[in-house]
């Protein structure tokens, strides 16, 4: 039982004189420069003059977008029923 601890202390001292005789740069990465967008061709959307026209027009558009969902789910709901129907009558 011995033998196999001197071996194994031979083999660490072996690796560790090995591991110090190497000599070894690690190089930091350079940070990249950011690169810089050209936002001209974006802009602001314009929603008119004032601040009352703005939030006049969102509100519109919201109430747009409410009632296109309102009218899809009726719709779905309709086609259920549709394909419903004719199995619950049997």
């Amino acid at each position: 039982m011995r033998d196999w601890k001197s071996e194994l202390d031979a083999l660490v001292a072996e690796a560790t004189a090995f591991a110090g005789s190497l000599k070894v740069e690690i190089e930091q990465p350079r940070p990249q420069p950011k690169k810089v967008v050209d936002r001209g061709g974006l802009s602001v959307p314009d929603y008119g003059g004032s601040e009352r026209d703005q939030i006049r027009k969102r509100v519109e558009t919201f109430k747009a977008h409410q009632e296109r969902f309102m009218r899809e789910r009726e719709e779905y709901a309709n086609s259920l029923l549709r394909r419903i129907r004719p199995v619950t009558k049997s």
